[in-house]
């Protein structure tokens, strides 16, 4: 059955489908029972693949053609699950720049999205991105290019989770990736004046290494719609 959600007078059907985006991201370790904490509001938990250690995704993407659109987004998002469920990735923050998928994110899926100035260079051989408001700079993410991989046959599907107004979601997610590179290291990140950017202050990520950093210059992505997760 098909769903249907309204977005400022323009009808929005799942699955929302993504038909082309890049994206640049890195993964850090990062102390677990700090980052527990940190997403404690959500009710899920940290996945901890080395015992004490939880990670960390700090992502960008630059949505080119799609249902809700062209526009950039920046992600901080965390392994975790659910009590019994699916490790996913869990939402954290997600500015974006436009103001229609900024609105079908929070509506339809429980997005944690705010508008924000992001400034974001691809075509260069290093990937680069910011997140400002009002002139002044939350977050910048640089990352550096890395070995070819080569794509798999299957779409992998993901569990994504969201946290918005006291309810926590699953969103099933589903991507194809094309012409994606990755590395050990390979990011650089700066914080500046922002909550968030003073919570991974709290996890070490000023001036950390990355575990890794990837690229993804075609990406295509279905997003279903969202099911409420409960204690």
């Amino acid at each position: 059955m098909t769903t249907d959600y309204a977005v400022q007078g323009e009808r929005v059907a799942m699955p929302v489908r993504i038909r082309e985006a890049a994206v640049a991201s890195a993964m850090f370790a990062v102390p677990a029972p700090a980052a527990r904490a940190l997403i404690a509001y959500s009710g899920l938990d940290v996945f901890e693949p080395l015992r004490g250690r939880a990670i960390c995704s700090l992502a960008f993407v630059r949505y080119v053609d799609g249902d809700l659109g062209p526009y950039h987004e920046f992600a901080v998002a965390f392994l975790a699950r659910p009590p019994g469920g699916k490790v996913g990735a869990f939402i954290h923050w997600l500015p974006v720049n436009q103001e229609f998928t900024l609105e079908a994110g929070r509506s339809i899926w429980g997005f944690p999205k705010e508008l924000a100035d992001i400034p974001m260079h691809l075509a260069s051989r290093v990937k680069r991105c910011a997140v400002r408001f009002g002139g002044r700079t939350a977050i910048e993410l640089a990352v550096r290019p890395g070995a070819p991989v080569p794509s798999g046959s299957r779409s992998p599907r993901v569990e994504a989770y969201a946290h918005l107004d006291g309810v926590t979601r699953r969103i099933p997610w589903e991507v194809t990736p094309g012409d994606v590179r990755m590395r050990p290291g390979g990011a650089t990140l700066r914080l500046g004046d922002h909550p968030v950017a003073d919570e991974l202050r709290a996890l070490g990520l000023d001036g950390a290494r990355a575990l890794s950093a990837s690229t993804v210059g075609h990406l295509q992505m279905t997003f279903e719609a969202a099911e409420e997760v409960r204690p």
